[in-house]
Order: structure tokens, then sequence, then C-alpha cells
């Protein structure tokens, strides 16, 4: 039996900074939460830092190369929004059984029009034929076809290609709605792809679940932020790719932070410190944050972190850089932790993780400070748990390296 409990710590349960000090956990799972440990329990002193749920990202696209490097930065979960169902079955049985790596979610392939998004982005890559649905009565199968292959919940593209510089033809409205109401017939959610605000319009009409971006065209009008919540929608930000895109993103700071920069390899260090410049409103997307997290609309946070070569990002770094966005855009400290935490586990139904609480599985970060009062301290990470296995030192770049680059 494997024992341990983290004491002299704050405590940040997902929600609210508890009244306890001790954390206690027995065989990857949490037992006890308060101010007292069981004789005979191994005690590793948290003085003077905080313990956090591990972080979930809500929207990354992700590879093992990308739960490795998450791990590192305290992201024990990560969401991913798109993927080739051959890659990532395997990938996901091997995160059961291997702790260096960050768990895993998925929809799977996404409907996207035939001849649309993201396909002018993935010219090249040898892709198989992507399933889809172009009339109403396709819709129950491309469901089906996307569950058999393991997803967890349905993903929808509605771009017409305006932030791409160009036009795209788009899945009909009546085929979203469709897809939507097939996912719901099998309980799982239906999220939906949107950077402008008539495709979040669109997404609303057709009943989802909630959008993987915030759109940055213009602020939320006051009437959508009102169906939104009426309907029980959230929102994942991706504050992170809209200041990227703006020409506006810490990525180039980040990646001269050593904190950041000694948990990535030159790869990574290389491609959070590029920028790129695409046709985006920041200051639209962060006046919409605090008018939907006012208006009562949940908030997730989410990077869309995704393999190389997207500049100004990284998987794990850019969730730190996300909390600091939805700060920013008016979130408090809790709040934004929350939406990285349990908010996120609820909605997509992940009731063992983005919580400390007895039960719980013991995805657990320890930082030094107060992140609850400086978001900016998530990255001073002391520890990372998953399932209660510590993640060693061996599995980031290395002490050397780290040395190296701070002389």
């Amino acid at each position: 039996m494997d024992r341990f409990a983290i004491t002299n710590t704050r405590v940040f349960t997902g929600t609210h900074v508890a009244d306890a000090s001790a954390v206690v956990v027995e065989d990857g799972t949490i037992t006890a939460v308060g101010n007292e440990v069981p004789e005979g329990v191994e005690q590793l002193d948290g003085r003077g830092g905080t313990l956090l749920p591990g972080l979930i990202d809500a929207h990354t696209h992700t590879d093992e190369d990308g739960l490795r490097t998450a791990l590192r930065f305290g992201v024990t979960t990560e969401l991913d929004m798109m993927s080739v169902p051959d890659l990532m079955a395997p990938l996901r049985k091997k995160v059961q059984t291997e702790f260096d790596l960050a768990d895993v979610r998925t929809a799977s392939w996404g409907l996207a029009h035939p001849d649309g998004h993201p396909h002018q982005l993935r010219r090249g890559l040898n892709d198989p034929v992507w399933p889809t649905a172009t009339v109403p009565a396709e819709a129950a199968a491309f469901v089906e076809g996307r569950l058999s292959e393991g997803a967890d919940y349905i993903k929808i593209m509605i771009e017409d290609g305006a932030t791409f510089g160009t036009s795209l033809p788009q899945v009909p409205p009546e085929v979203v709605t469709a897809v939507v109401e097939a996912a719901h017939e099998r309980g799982v959610l239906a999220v939906v792809h949107t950077f402008s605000s008539a495709a979040t319009r669109a997404a609303v009409e057709a009943g989802a679940d909630g959008v993987t971006h915030l759109h940055y065209d213009e602020v939320v009008s006051d009437d959508l932020i009102s169906r939104m919540r009426d309907q029980g929608m959230f929102v994942i930000t991706t504050l992170t790719v809209t200041a990227s895109g703006a020409s506006a993103g810490a990525g180039p700071r980040l990646a001269a932070d050593l904190r950041v920069a000694s948990r990535l390899n030159p790869a990574w260090r290389a491609n959070l410190g590029r920028e790129f410049a695409w046709n985006i409103q920041l200051a639209n997307a962060l006046r919409s944050v605090g008018l939907l997290h006012a208006g009562g609309v949940e908030i997730l946070a989410g990077t869309d972190a995704p393999h190389l070569g997207v500049p100004g990002l990284a998987h794990g770094a850019s969730l730190h850089d996300e909390l600091r966005l939805l700060e920013a855009g008016g979130l408090t400290p809790l709040d934004a932790l929350t939406a990285a935490t349990r908010r996120t586990a609820d909605r997509f139904g992940l009731t063992d993780r983005g919580r400390i609480e007895p039960g719980a599985s013991a995805d657990l970060v320890l930082v030094d400070g107060d992140p609850t009062v400086q978001l900016s301290s998530t990255l001073n990470t002391r520890a990372v748990w998953r399932r209660g296995h510590r993640l060693t030192p061996a599995t980031g770049t290395g002490d050397q390296e780290a040395a190296a680059l701070a002389g």
C-alpha cells in the first residue's frame, strides 16, 4: 500500500481554499483532507506552498510529446478536440500505465465540411479520408462512428475561413443541429468550433453544449449572453491562441522565463517564442470574457495547444498564460483556477479529478507561493503527481540543461 501525505500547505480544492493543511493519499486516491495525518504515513513538507488539483486544458490537439510536456507544467489532463483515432487509441492505452504523461480525453474526428476547415491547413499530411455528414440523415451514423472510435464528446466545425484570410464552405446549419441532437441522444456533449460571432450564434441555435473558442470579431452581445446562460452553455476561451494570432501573445516572454524554458525541449522553446498574425481583435475577446462571466456563462480554460508548428504555444506552459489572460479579462485568480480545474472536470463528466477531496484521484500540483492571490505563482512548480505517482525531475529537460539556461 502506497501512502503519503502532503503537509503544512495551503489547499485549493478546485473551488476555494480549504480550512486544511494536509492531504493524505493512498494508492493513487485522496483519502483525507484536513489537519491531521495518520501515524506512520510518510509526510512531504509543503511549507510555503499551495496544493492545487492537477490542471486541465480544455482544448488541445495532442500526441505523446504534447502529453509528456503538459505534465511537466502540472497539466494532468488534456481534452483533445480533434485527432486521428488510429493514433489516439494506443496513446490512451499508454497513459493508463505510464505516469509521466498527462491523461487525455478526445473527440476523435471532428465534423467538418469535406472542403472546409481544417482541411486547408492539413494538405500534405497524408490524412485518411475524414468521415463526415452532409445531410441530417447522416448525423446519427457520424456520431455512432466517433463513439465507436472511443470519442468522449463530439466536435463540430463552424468556420467560414475569414480568420485565415480566405472563404471556406461550412457544414449546413441543419446538419449541425442534427449532429448535436444525435450526440445528446447518446448522452454525450456536442461542442462547436467558433471563431466568429455568427458561428457562436449558430452553435446556440443548434443547441450545442459549449463552444471551443471565444469569438473575437465583436464583443459578445447581451442577448447572446442571455441565451447561452439560459441554455447552460460553456465557453472554452483559448485566449492564448487569440493573443498569439493578434501578435500580442506572451510566448516570447514565456520562452525566456527559466521556469518555462527549463521544462521545454529546444523545439518547443523555439515554437513558443515565435509569433504570427491573423485578423484577430484580442481586446474584443478580453472584454467578452468579463461579460460572459458576469452574465453567468461558465468559462473553461483551454489553449488550443497543437502539435509543433503553430507559433506562440506550447502544451502545459500555455495554460498558465491562459490563466493570466482570464484574469486580464476580469476573472479573479480563484475564478481562473476553477476554470482550469473543477469547472472543466464537472462539465466534461470527469468527477474523479479537478478537485481535492476524499475519493478523488491524486492528480496534484504543489507550487511555491499563493496562486489564489498571485496567479503567476502557478509556474513555481515544486512537485506534480498523476494518480499518486510523482513526476521525477528526469522526465523534464534535465537539471544540466536548466543550469545552462540559467547561465
